[in-house]
C-alpha cells in the first residue's frame, strides 16, 4: 500500500501543519482545499489513506467520506476524519470514517493514527 496520505481541508494553516509533520514522519502529501470530485481526486492521487475534515466550503467531509467508502473503486481506502463537531457527527453517524479525530486534536495522536494504519496494512501484506 503506498505511503501516501491525502489531506482535504480548507484550512491553510491547517493543510501546511499535517503537510509538514506527515512529511516528516516519511510520508507523501497531497493536500487540496477543496475538491470537486472524490473520485477523481482519489484515483489521480492513489493514497494509501485520505484525512478529511468534516467541514469543508460547499460540501461536508462526511460526504466526501460516503462517496468514498460508498464506491467498490475506493471503499478500501481509510479515511481518517476530523471535526470540530463530534456532537453533529454523534447525531447523524460516522459517515463510514474509518477513525474520528475531534478538533483540536493532539498531533501526536494523529500521528499515531496514522502510523498504526500504515503498519497494520504492511503486516498483512
Amino acid at each position: 500500500m503506498a505511503k501516501k496520505i491525502l489531506v482535504i481541508d480548507d484550512n491553510n494553516d491547517l493543510l501546511e501543519l499535517l503537510n509538514e509533520a506527515l512529511t516528516a514522519e516519511g510520508y507523501e502529501v497531497e493536500c487540496a482545499s477543496h475538491v470537486d470530485n472524490i473520485y477523481e481526486c482519489v484515483r489521480n492521487a492513489k493514497p494509501g489513506m485520505v484525512i478529511v475534515d468534516y467541514i469543508l466550503e460547499g460540501i461536508n467531509g462526511g460526504e466526501l467520506c460516503h462517496q468514498i467508502k460508498i464506491n467498490p473503486r475506493t471503499s478500501h481506502v481509510p479515511v481518517v476524519m476530523i471535526t470540530g463537531y463530534p456532537r453533529v457527527l454523534e447525531s447523524l453517524g460516522s459517515y463510514g470514517a474509518d477513525h474520528l479525530l475531534t478538533k483540536p486534536f493532539d498531533l501526536n495522536e494523529l500521528l499515531n493514527v496514522v502510523n498504526a494504519h500504515f503498519l497494520s496494512s504492511t503486516a498483512v501484506a
